[in-house]
């Protein structure tokens, strides 16, 4: 009796599971997409704190349009984005590991997980995504770490400058990897980074090649020559390639 109670149990579960690995694979894009937005003193400074005090959304004002520009390239169903500011958090997510193996990697997914549980609270807003934007304060560190996103769960961990002059720059990392959350793969070179050819380039078609005069979003730069790229000043000196928005069903 208790056996068949708790296989019955157990089924429960792995069927919720499943069926949220499918909602999260298969995106109905003629909803609109909440995409939940919580600010993190990262390095504890009080710069970063005076920063993080003054945010809000109109800090991405273009990104909307961006995306909404973007996807009518791709499908006659217009895409509405919304984004909302959240409570600042306390607690930073589970960093990635850096050069992990696969073990690893799966493990801080499953803490990464356990991490967005925990910070959940019923007064916060119905989100289709959630980003924890852990800000640096630029006075003191020049080079942020990689971000990431998981599209099984739909949350993202992205590192950010606490700075106005950064701030058209964050918003390329940030659409970067929300779009990572609906299925989006990198199309750079993880050891060199980057862009791969022609995939990671904005014009691959284009002749002579090189300079590129945009980045493709998921390949992250701009390509000047064989070897060398730049990052883009803003949102709009990026663009979102056919095979990216096929990845992420537009």
């Amino acid at each position: 009796m208790w056996k068949k109670i708790r296989i019955l149990i157990l089924l429960s579960i792995l069927f919720i599971v499943a069926i949220n690995a499918y909602r999260d694979q298969n995106q109905d894009w003629s909803k609109p997409i909440f995409v939940l937005l919580h600010p993190i003193n990262a390095d504890g400074s009080s710069a970063t704190q005076q920063y993080i005090q003054q945010l809000n959304t109109q800090d991405l004002d273009g990104v909307q349009q961006y995306l909404t520009e973007q996807a009518s390239q791709y499908t006659n169903q217009p895409i509405k984005f919304y984004f909302q500011l959240g409570r600042e958090l306390k607690q930073l997510p589970p960093k990635v590991p850096e050069n992990g193996s696969v073990l690893d990697a799966m493990l801080w997914s499953l803490k990464f997980r356990y991490y967005a549980w925990q910070q959940k609270q019923s007064s916060d807003p119905s989100a289709s995504v959630t980003l924890y934007l852990n800000y640096y304060d630029p006075a003191q560190i020049s080079v942020l770490k990689h971000s990431t996103a998981l599209e099984k769960g739909r949350i993202g961990s992205v590192n950010l400058f606490a700075s106005k002059k950064n701030a058209e720059r964050n918003k390329v990392v940030l659409v970067h990897e929300l779009l990572h959350a609906f299925g989006a793969t990198d199309k750079y070179d993880l050891a060199t980074g980057q862009p791969i050819y022609p995939i990671g380039y904005a014009y691959p078609q284009q002749q002579p090649l090189f300079p590129q005069a945009k980045a493709e979003l998921m390949g992250g730069v701009i390509p000047v020559s064989k070897s060398k790229s730049k990052m883009p000043e803003s949102i709009n000196e990026t663009l979102i390639s056919h095979l990216t928005a096929k990845e992420i069903g537009w």
